[in-house]
């Protein structure tokens, strides 16, 4: 993929959440990705906000989407949970409505990493545990094995393939070609460009 023309945003403005046009194959479309560096790569408010303004005018106009997403979850406090984060969440998935959902075989796939989840779900189980950090990293492994992993998300069809990363280009092409012609049954006016 090479990048056309990237966005006028200032590269300190929320620079957790990058966005640009890019060309791929002959069409445009916006490429949403996080930036691990800031912030760990978790999504906070501001980002949210930025991205779903991107997202909502891209939708306006009918542009492609393309989002990358590697994401450790939200940014905890809060001061984030009061400011309600949650209300403008952008990552794609099948319940929202995308196309086409592709996941490398070493993607998470959980609101919660494998540790934390841990820590919550099985608390009082390790608590009461001879030896609490194994059963912890037993715990940790077998959630890991049962839930966080694309095939269960393939399995259950979120995930549309699981692909190795060197055939994320021609996979990508061959979505947008398919797509290409792909009208949606929707009223003519789908919503306004309102400001976010």
């Amino acid at each position: 993929m090479r990048t056309t023309a990237e966005s006028s945003e200032k590269s300190s403005f929320l620079p957790s959440s990058s966005h640009c046009w890019r060309g791929v194959w002959p069409i445009s479309s916006l490429a949403i990705r996080r930036v691990p560096a800031c912030l760990a790569g978790c999504l906070d408010i501001n980002s949210s906000v930025k991205g779903a303004r991107f997202v909502r005018f891209c939708d306006a106009f009918n542009i492609p989407i393309l989002t990358f997403e590697d994401v450790p979850g939200f940014l905890p406090g809060t001061d984030q949970e009061f400011g309600d984060i949650i209300r403008h969440c952008v990552m794609g998935s099948k319940h929202i409505r995308t196309d086409i959902n592709f996941a490398y075989p070493t993607a998470e796939i959980a609101v919660m990493g494998p540790e934390g989840a841990v820590n919550i779900v099985y608390r009082r189980e390790i608590a009461a545990a001879q030896d609490p950090e194994t059963m912890r990293r037993q715990k940790v492994a077998e959630f890991h094995e049962r839930f966080a992993n694309p095939f269960l998300a393939a399995e259950r069809g979120f995930i549309d393939a699981v692909i190795m990363p060197r055939e994320t280009r021609p996979k990508v092409i061959r979505a947008l070609r398919m797509l290409e012609t792909k009208v949606d049954t929707m009223p003519r006016k789908k919503h306004g460009n309102i400001p976010l």
